[in-house]
């Protein structure tokens, strides 16, 4: 006896608990996500042929403007909020809960210590113009010297957290004395090996470099 055809169906797959579970998530991570805060100063930074990538987390980020203007910077929000407990007990700065908060969600600090609160408790929109005024955080070749106050802030940042990678970020334009000083601080507390962020830029045809990128022994 011939057997009887099944008729064909077509496959019909209901998409709508998927497009809920994505408009879900995509919801979820579009309130939950945090902004981060744009620096105070623009800098260009010059350009190598380096590939090394920079860490994504537990930086440690000194910024050197075009004016030789310093300013000084940890990622994370618990790492910033341990730091400036740090500070202020060991600088005597009497800063509030509040001001403390400000500075563990804001960006680069670039204030003197004697400005530090007042530049806390302000909105953002004094914030920015207390940076356009300030001087940078005052910098010196000796860690002894008081006038070093980066100094200070390395000290706290890295007994807050050892695991700091350390990145020095100079505009193209900075003068070299301003960087020697950042240098000459790191070298202070015993700190040889930090990071240079520049900008990439292609390895000059027949260079030394080039031959190594090429696996090419130079002639």
């Amino acid at each position: 006896m011939p057997h009887a055809k099944l008729p064909r169906k077509s496959t019909n797959i209901d998409m709508t608990a998927m497009c809920d579970v994505a408009f879900l998530l995509l919801t979820f991570f579009m309130l939950a996500t945090k902004f981060k805060p744009d620096e105070p100063v623009v800098v260009r930074t010059p350009s190598s042929i380096s590939e090394i990538p920079i860490p994504d987390a537990d930086i440690m980020l000194i910024t050197v403007d075009p004016k030789g203007r310093v300013f000084f910077s940890i990622d994370n929000k618990l790492n910033r909020k341990a730091l400036i407990e740090n500070i202020d007990e060991y600088k005597k700065l009497g800063l509030t809960e509040q001001e403390k908060t400000s500075f563990a969600i804001g960006s680069s600090i670039g204030v003197p210590f004697n400005q530090l609160k007042s530049y806390l408790a302000a909105d953002p929109a004094q914030q920015k113009q207390y940076t356009e005024a300030a001087a940078g955080i005052p910098t010196d070749t000796t860690v002894d010297s008081e006038n070093n106050e980066l100094a200070a802030w390395i000290r706290s940042a890295r007994n807050t957290n050892p695991k700091l990678r350390i990145c020095i970020k100079a505009d193209a334009e900075t003068s070299y004395p301003s960087v020697k000083k950042v240098i000459k601080t790191l070298e202070g507390w015993k700190i040889f090996k930090f990071n240079l962020i520049t900008g990439l830029k292609a390895i000059p045809t027949g260079s030394a470099a080039w031959d190594i990128a090429n696996k090419k022994q130079p002639q």
